[in-house]
């Protein structure tokens, strides 16, 4: 039945109920006597409440709709109303998380697209960089050498001085480049490439510390290239506005049979500030690769980021071979009516949640 009709029957109901006091043995007398108006006022209160409580259940659908859409996050999929009933609202509702899927699936493929983007334009730039500024720098350098050597002595030491900066101004260039372009990721592997990541952010005030164990199986080149930006963004943070001590970077199995990777600091935590783009692009990043991404307090204080992968799909149970002791059954007879035996085709391997996708890209910014 529709809203409209459930909401006509209700009322009409009470209207109903109203018409049988009034057609009833109850009378009013002028003046009103004190039993007339108590069995009145009995009346109209039990058909308010009555009205009230119809009305209530059958809305009720609609606020659980409006709860599911308040609380919908593209970041966070999954979460669906739910489908209860038949008519306008059972309708809406299903339409409603049609919607929620469409989104989901647009947002992913336009965030692949964006993120892959981005992790091209951070290539060219660290090539740039490498190759344009780095070279420049290069030379400039080894022109203040020759200009060293050849000046007077009044002069020596300031030229030594612009060779030293001009020297540590290459070695910034040639880190950005490599935190642009994880090289050591591409050539080392996973665990190289976090160890060489939590060298360069380890300074004399923050000590990074590396807990790395051989993961359920391969990891592809996308799936690296999430886990290793997400620990960057994690140790970024950790840095520049956890104002930490120690950091630690864990990567194994996870107890879902998958991967998990943890970086956990002793800082002063979120405190409930608003999430950044920062981690904005990590949950992006884990949406591509079907991984969780979870960001809170840590068990003994300051901030912890979690990212699960999904472990690998189990394959499909296969029926056993025939016993070599049975004998195999003999062919029908020629003209038997029997049809022949179908031949099954063989049966498609599951695609793992984690084969290939497009590369993503770094979010812009480190901050929270």
């Amino acid at each position: 039945m529709s809203l409209y009709g459930r909401i006509f029957l209700l009322n009409a109901a009470v209207l109903v109920l109203a018409a049988g006091l009034l057609l009833g043995p109850v009378t009013v007398s002028t003046p009103v006597l004190l039993g007339e108006a108590v069995v009145v006022v009995c009346g109209l209160v039990l058909m308010l409440v009555l009205n009230a409580l119809l009305l209530r259940v059958g809305l009720a659908p609609l606020g659980r709709l409006g709860r599911a859409m308040a609380t919908a996050d593209l970041l966070r999929p999954g979460t669906r109303a739910e489908v209860s009933g038949r008519g306008e609202i059972a309708d809406l509702t299903a339409a409603f998380n049609a919607m929620l899927d469409r989104l989901e699936a647009e947002r992913a493929t336009s965030s692949g697209r964006v993120l892959t983007a981005q992790e091209a334009e951070r290539q060219r730039i660290a090539r740039e960089l490498h190759d344009e500024v780095g070279q420049t720098l290069t030379a400039v350098l080894l022109q203040l050498r020759h200009a060293a050597d050849h000046a007077p002595a009044e002069l020596r030491e300031d030229l030594r001085q612009a060779q030293e900066t001009t020297r540590a101004g290459l070695e910034e260039i040639r880190r950005i480049a490599r935190r642009l372009r994880p090289g050591v990721l591409e050539e080392l592997g996973l665990h190289s490439a976090l160890r060489s990541l939590a060298g360069e952010l380890s300074t004399p005030g923050l000590r990074v510390t590396t807990h790395l164990a051989a993961v359920p199986r391969p990891l592809d080149p996308a799936t690296e290239l999430v886990v290793y930006r997400v620990a960057q963004e994690g140790l970024t943070n950790a840095a520049r506005h956890a104002a930490a001590g120690h950091v630690d970077v864990r990567l194994g199995p996870s107890p879902g049979g998958g991967t998990r990777l943890v970086v956990r600091d002793d800082g002063r935590g979120t405190a409930g500030a608003e999430e950044g783009a920062g981690i904005g692009g990590m949950r992006e990043r884990a949406l591509l690769v079907g991984a969780d991404l979870w960001i809170g307090p840590g068990e003994e204080g300051g901030t912890e980021v979690r990212l699960d992968l999904p472990g690998p799909v189990p394959e499909p149970v296969r029926a056993p071979a025939p016993d070599a002791g049975f004998a195999a059954p003999s062919a029908p007879a020629p003209g038997a009516g029997l049809a022949p035996l179908a031949v099954r085709a063989p049966v498609a391997e599951p695609v793992s949640p984690t084969d290939p996708v497009p590369p993503p890209a770094p979010t812009p910014g480190h901050e929270r």
